[in-house]
This record gives structure tokens, C-alpha cells and sequence, in this order.
């Protein structure tokens, strides 16, 4: 695809996004961001959860503020124009589609979709007939009276579609709008958003960490850690990196917190500083000589099994999300290593879940199950009665954490479980862990 002889559409030149500038929690979301999108095209901004690609989005949308940098939309700056402007964009230039849809419940599907057309001035015959078009176009004209709380979530996404349609934008904005949705309805959306660059030649930008989308796309930036790390262009059935001038981003990017303990330093004698460091190196080195994969790769995980504890189905999800290449949008760990991972999340929370929904009596026996067949052991008649009677407790809150330590490390004779201190320790904050999972 010969872009390089187009006329942008939109244009990001040096984009930075800062949170809580100047304040201890400062945050960068955006790190110096140049890309350029062009019409007709079906742009994919892709990366894993959290790397800013939503930011990037919204940075184009004026949605967001930068704090360095500008965009523009056909040659006008949006970071230039008041508010009053920017929302004018909004209306009539850019369409936006998102993962949770924000249909108006108390309007039903017809009224959701002409909306934008109500400050427009249009008579309200126009406009229904314009969004009767568009439900009909997107099979969904026998729901135009219904509400959005009688609709399927593919169907609201179509809905959804159809309102940022109505006012004819040059660019569409979808940030992960089938993150909520099953395979096929998904398919459909995804569907529907390749049919409006091809048919109706709109522009049309994706946010998505899910690597099974990108083939669609006729461009692809990459994105890790708040930079633009690599951009991809479709020629003929291959996609080609676009080679540009200067470092790559990776090689710029350095750990947040010594990006701000530096900054902080500014000014003091060397020795200084290497004194000041010593906890942030300490907390790094520990890291790295007790974990055996880099914390990046621990960082990415916790952000897929964040994403796990908000939909507890989708195991298979997490399994696959960690298993992927990091390159690929996932955590890239070993196949046995997030099978472990996925398998005992898994477990620990539908035990966490029995135990919240069933008899103190029959929670302490469940997770006694689950502690010999974590650990490996067997217990005795007389064991079994006492360890359950002691997890009763500590269920009810009755009983700290400490106190189970000491149930478990102290002898027999004394009333305990007689375990070796380490074992009680590891097989106490399993404990925990579960009790934690419960809320």
C-alpha cells in the first residue's frame, strides 16, 4: 500500500500524557508519540493492557489533554481549539465506538442512534428516517423501539455503531469495542468495522491487545510501556515495519520509579544520590535474584490476572493471554508455567467462592481438601477434626493470621498440627490468599 503519497488524515507530532503532573503519584501515559493516519485506511493500535494505547486514542478524539505535543485533524490543531470546538469535532468528524457501549437506557434503540442529530437543527422526521437506514444496515431495525436492556451485547455494539454513523464522521475511533462481546458477535462488530473503510472509504482506528485482529488492519502501531515501538504497513498479503530516524523507543525507556528518583535528585553530589538509591536497588536486586523471569514479564501477568478477577470465567483466556509472546500481546511465559498459573488462580477462586456461599462447616472442609492436596500430605483422623475445627475459625474471622502460623508450627502435644516452620508459613499464606479471594 503506497501511503507515503497520501494526505494524512490526522497527525500526532511529539504527544506526551503526564497524570498528576508534579505530584508524588505522576504517572506518564505517553511518551513522545509521532504517528500519522491516513484516510481509508484500517489502522490497529495494538499492545498489551496499560502501554497507553487508549490514551492515544483519546489523545486523538480531544478527549484527553496532552501535556506536550499536538494533534491534528486535516491540518487543524485540536490541542489549539476550545472546548466548544473540540466538541463540534467530536460531532460531526470523529465517530466513537467503545468496549461498554454508553447507550442512554432511558431511550430506546431508535432515540439512542439519532442522538447526535438532535443539536444538529434536523427535523425529527430526517433523522429517524436516517437512523432507520442505519439500523437496517446493520440488521438490527426490528429492535428500533426496544431498550438497551433487552438487547443481546453484539447488538448493542451495533447500536452503538449505527449512533456514531449518524452524523456521516471521516474517522472512527473504536477503542477494544469487542472486548465485552462473544466470538461471533465480536466477528460481526469486527465485520462491520472492516465494511466502513472498504465500503463506505471511512478511516478507521482499533484499539485492541488481542494479536487475532491485526490481519485486518492495513496498518499497525505498536505500542509498549507509554512508546510507539514499531509501525507496520499491509503490502499485498505481508505487513512491512516503516523504518524511521533515531532510537528505538525501547531503548529509551527506563524504570518509572528511577525516572522520577532521578528527576528528584537533580542538583546533588553523585555520592549523594548512590546513597539515596540504595532501597530502590535493594527492592530491584531481591527481585532478581528471587524471581526467575524478568519483572516486565511479572508486570504484564498481573495485568492479565487483573483482568481474569473481573471475569472469573474466562480461564482459558488467561491461559492463552500468559502463554502468548510478549510481541504477540501477551505475558510470554512458558506453556507449563501459565498452565500452573491459570490452573490454581482458577481453583483458589472457585474455593474462595464455595466458601463464601456455603456453611462454615462445610468451607473449613473444603479447604482443608485443598491444603493436603496443594501440599501434598495426608492428615490423620484426629488431625482432619482439628484442623477443620481451626479453620472454622479462622473463616469467621475468629483467629489472625499469626494465630494460624502458631496452630500449624506448634506440636501435637501443645495442641497444634506439628508442621515444620517453613511448611506452616507457606501453607498459612495459602491460606490467606484464599480468604483474600473471598472478597
Amino acid at each position: 500500500m503506497q501511503t507515503q503519497t497520501k494526505q494524512h488524515l490526522v497527525e500526532v507530532k511529539d504527544l506526551s500524557v503526564t497524570y498528576n503532573q508534579g505530584k508524588p503519584n505522576e504517572f506518564q501515559s505517553l511518551k513522545n508519540i509521532n504517528v500519522r493516519i491516513y484516510p481509508e485506511e484500517f489502522t490497529i493500535i495494538f499492545g498489551p493492557s496499560g502501554c497507553g494505547k487508549s490514551t492515544l486514542l483519546y489523545s486523538i478524539s480531544a478527549l484527553q489533554r496532552p501535556t506536550e505535543g499536538e494533534v491534528f485533524l486535516e491540518g487543524s490543531s485540536l490541542t489549539g481549539m476550545t472546548k466548544r470546538e473540540q466538541s463540534i469535532v467530536r460531532q460531526f468528524e470523529v465517530g466513537m465506538v467503545f468496549q461498554s457501549f454508553y447507550l442512554i437506557p432511558s431511550l430506546n434503540v431508535l432515540d439512542n442512534v439519532c442522538l447526535p442529530k438532535v443539536f444538529c437543527g434536523e427535523s425529527k422526521k430526517e433523522r429517524m428516517k436516517e437512523g432507520m437506514k442505519l439500523l437496517e444496515r446493520f440488521g438490527i431495525v426490528e429492535q428500533a423501539d426496544k431498550y438497551p436492556s433487552q438487547l443481546s451485547g453484539g447488538q448493542k455494539q451495533r447500536v452503538a455503531i449505527a449512533r456514531c454513523l449518524i452524523n456521516d464522521p471521516k474517522i472512527i475511533l473504536a477503542d477494544e469495542p469487542v472486548g465485552n462481546l462473544d466470538s461471533q458477535s465480536a466477528e460481526n462488530v469486527l465485520g462491520i468495522l472492516r465494511d466502513l473503510k472498504d465500503v463506505d472509504k471511512k478511516a478507521v482506528v482499533l484499539v485492541t491487545h488481542d494479536p487475532s485482529h491485526l490481519e485486518r488492519a492495513d496498518r499497525i502501531f505498536y505500542m509498549k510501556d507509554g512508546f510507539l515501538v514499531k509501525e507496520e504497513v499491509k503490502e499485498g498479503n505481508t505487513f512491512t515495519p516503516v523504518i524511521k530516524k533515531g532510537a528505538e523507543a525501547e531503548e529509551k525507556a527506563i524504570p518509572r520509579e528511577l525516572e522520577l528518583l532521578v528527576r528528584s535528585f537533580q542538583g546533588m553530589p553523585r555520592e549523594y544520590i548512590s546513597s539515596l538509591l540504595v532501597p530502590f536497588k535493594a527492592q530491584k536486586v531481591l527481585f532478581h535474584l528471587l524471581m526467575d523471569m524478568p519483572e516486565e514479564q511479572v508486570t504484564l501477568a498481573q495485568g492479565f490476572v487483573k483482568e481474569y478477577l473481573f471475569d472469573k470465567d474466562a480461564k482459558d483466556d488467561l491461559f492463552s493471554a500468559l502463554d502468548r509472546d510478549i510481541e504477540s500481546g501477551g505475558a510470554g511465559l512458558d506453556k507449563r508455567r501459565a498452565q500452573n498459573i491459570s490452573s490454581r488462580l482458577y481453583e483458589m477462586m472457585h474455593l474462595a467462592k464455595d466458601i463464601e456461599i456455603k456453611s462454615p462447616e462445610e468451607g473449613a472442609s473444603l479447604m482443608k481438601e485443598y491444603i493436603e492436596k496443594t501440599f501434598s500430605f495426608q492428615l490423620e483422623v484426629d488431625q482432619k477434626s482439628a484442623m477443620e475445627s481451626f479453620l472454622q475459625k479462622r473463616i469467621a474471622n475468629e483467629v489472625s493470621h499469626e494465630e494460624v502460623i502458631t496452630f500449624l508450627d506448634n506440636p501435637v502435644s501443645s495442641g497444634g498440627m506439628g508442621f515444620h516452620k517453613f511448611f506452616a508459613r507457606k501453607m498459612a499464606r495459602e491460606i490467606e490468599m484464599i480468604m483474600l479471594l473471598r472478597y
